[in-house]
Parts: C-alpha cells; sequence; structure tokens
C-alpha cells in the first residue's frame, strides 16, 4: 500500500496525531524514506540469508529509537546482522563480548591519573565501548547483575557517570544484545525490570532449507558479498523524528490500549489472562507499540499504522513485558498462547 492510499479515508479528525503540517510533503518524505529503507533491506539481504522477520523488526526498532534483545542459539548470524547494520547505517559500532568477569568500567570507561610534563597530576576520562552509536552486547546474560546494570542504565539514560561526572553517549545510540537461551549453564537471566528497557524481544530461529543452501554456497566461496553504506547516522536521526510525526488513527490508539490493558492479570476480562498470567505489560508497552507501529508503517512507505501493524508486533514487544505463573506452566500454556488470546479481537 502507497503512502497515498493510506491517506485516504484519514482525516485529521480522526487522528491522534493530527496532520497539521502538509499532508502532500508528508506522504513524499515517508515515500522517499521508505525507497531508501527498501534499498537498506536489500543489501543486507545479500548479507544475512532466511531472517527477513528479524531483520524488519530490528529496522522498526532502529527507527522507533529502541534497543533490541536478540534471542537464540550460537551460529544464527546474530552478531553478523549488528555488523551488516552498523555499516549499512553508516553508525560507528563496536563490539562487547560479555562475561562472567567483566566489569562495569570495561564498558562505561573509567579515569586514570596522568602526569604533565609541568609535574601536576590530574584524571583523564577514557571512554568504554558504550561510547558509540551502535553497540553490540554479545550474550548479555553472561555478564554479571553489576555490569548488566550498569549498560541497562546507560540505555535508558543516555550518558553514564563516572566518578560523579556525567558524560553524555553519542546520538543516535542502540543497543543490539545477544542472549542465549536460559536453559544454556553459565547465565544470568536478566531482571524483568530491566528486560523492560529492550523495545523488542527477537527470537531468532534456524533458517529454512532453501535459505541455508544460498548462505552455505554464498560464504563458502572465493568471493564473500560485502556490506555497502547505505544510510548516515544523520539520516537516521532525521528518519527516527519522521516516524514520530507519523499520524495515527483513533482505533488503533484504541487496540493499543485494550490489548496492553487485557493483559493485566487484575484489569483483565479474559479469563485466562487472570488464570495463567502473573504481571502483565506496563504502560512502555503502550508506549513502544505507538512507536513501533509506526516505524512499521514507514518502514513500508505508508502513510499511518493499522491494526495489522499492532497484531504483527505484539508478541516481540509484549513477550518480556509478561510472566507466567504455576498454574499456566502445569496448564501447558506459554505466552505465544496468551497473546494470540489477546490479539483476536484486533485480527
Amino acid at each position: 500500500m502507497s503512502a497515498q492510499d493510506s491517506l485516504r479515508g484519514h482525516s485529521p479528525t480522526s487522528a491522534v496525531t493530527a496532520v497539521t503540517e502538509d499532508p502532500q510533503r508528508l506522504m513524499a518524505e515517508i515515500e522517499a524514506l521508505g525507497d531508501r529503507l527498501g534499498l537498506v533491506r536489500e543489501r543486507i539481504g545479500r548479507i544475512i540469508f532466511g531472517q527477513r522477520e528479524v531483520v524488519d523488526r530490528t529496522l522498526v526498532t532502529l527507527l522507533a529509537g529502541g534497543h533490541v534483545l536478540l534471542i537464540g542459539v550460537p551460529g544464527l548470524a546474530k552478531t553478523r546482522l549488528v555488523e551488516t547494520l552498523g555499516t549499512v547505517l553508516g553508525l560507528a559500532e563496536k563490539r562487547i563480548q560479555c562475561t562472567p568477569d567483566l566489569m562495569p568500567a570495561d564498558i562505561l570507561g573509567s579515569e586514570v591519573l596522568e602526569e604533565g610534563e609541568n609535574g601536576r597530576r590530574s584524571f583523564r576520562f577514557l571512554p568504554g565501548p558504550v561510547f558509540s552509536q551502535l553497540l553490540m552486547a554479545d550474550e548479555i546474560n553472561r555478564a554479571s547483575p553489576r555490569t548488566q546494570s550498569a549498560l541497562l542504565q546507560a540505555m535508558q539514560e543516555h550518558r553514564v557517570s563516572v566518578a560523579g561526572q556525567y558524560h553524555p553517549l553519542p546520538q543516535p545510540f542502540h543497543v543490539l544484545a545477544t542472549q542465549n537461551p536460559l536453559e544454556q549453564e553459565g547465565t544470568y537471566p536478566l531482571p524483568e525490570a530491566q528486560l523492560d528497557r529492550f523495545l523488542m524481544q527477537i527470537d531468532v530461529d534456524y533458517p529454512d532449507r532453501e535459505a541455508e543452501r544460498r548462505m552455505m554456497i554464498a560464504t563458502t566461496g572465493a568471493a564473500d558479498e560485502r556490506a555497502v553504506t547505505v544510510l548516515s547516522a544523520a539520516d537516521l536521526q532525521v528518519a527516527q523524528r519522521l516516524v514520530r510525526r507519523v499520524p495515527v488513527g483513533e482505533s488503533v490508539v484504541d487496540g493499543i490500549l485494550d490489548l496492553v490493558r487485557r493483559g493485566r492479570p487484575d484489569s483483565s476480562d479474559l479469563v485466562e489472562v487472570r488464570r495463567h498470567v502473573a504481571w502483565g505489560p506496563g504502560p512502555r508497552a503502550s508506549q513502544a507499540l505507538m512507536l513501533a507501529a509506526r516505524a512499521r508503517a514507514v518502514l513500508d512507505g505508508r502513510l499511518a499504522p493499522s491494526l495489522d501493524d499492532v497484531v504483527a508486533l505484539a508478541k516481540p514487544i509484549l513477550k518480556h513485558r509478561m510472566a507466567l505463573n504455576f498454574a499456566a506452566r502445569a496448564d501447558g500454556v506459554t505466552l505465544d498462547d496468551v497473546i494470540d488470546r489477546l490479539c483476536a479481537p484486533l485480527a
């Protein structure tokens, strides 16, 4: 659907975010950005095989200005995806390999005492790898809780505090963390309150047979495809501001509120939720769905999001913001089952 098509029947009075600017200009900007994002998808697709949904959800998160938690077993190109995104989007990228002995200073940076030529001593701040635009925290659940907290605080505040001094992080700043499945040994599960800092939790599955065949042939030959820069950091920031200008209809806003509020066991009208959910999503989930639905529409070159966008984004946005109780585990109920039930009225 084009931006022109999505504008029909979408008047300013029916939108919570009213189109106070020239709608034709807004359409032109969205269509131009959609074309460039199509090229971004195409370039990434030459490097990453069989993970179109993962790539699209990651791009939606970056357009919404958020952070991503990628969950999957080793060897599914999670690290390669982050490296490719850094190149294609023109972002300064750094990587942290999380281990149990990793300290907060190894991520944030530290102050060192230096002596000048005149003999005077002073402290100088040495920034850590968090001072980047795209930070990959590989196997974040192998880091200690203290180190996890330091990184997640930087994600929330976009600054770090060292020796009582605040140091702002570069803009834009995004964290793409990878996590091993929790059943693997040597992991420290992220606390629920800290999981909420990630806009999306994206599950990375095995590629299908044809994608794995293409991957096997393309990566074992004499020539290996290399990523090419398509956007710049400034372009991404412009795109993020454009996403926030996208109008959202009343039906989509009400759909988001209904979806999130029905997932809370103390106020839900669904028996399944009251019986099986220990705690539900907070207001940050509503904010995430609102931004992500706008970003998904822009990624497809549409002027306004629909309820289909909300349904498509429900699982990656809600799964890490909800928890099941013992009754659910005893009944064999999963979070996917619960979210499917929540989305049924919107489908």
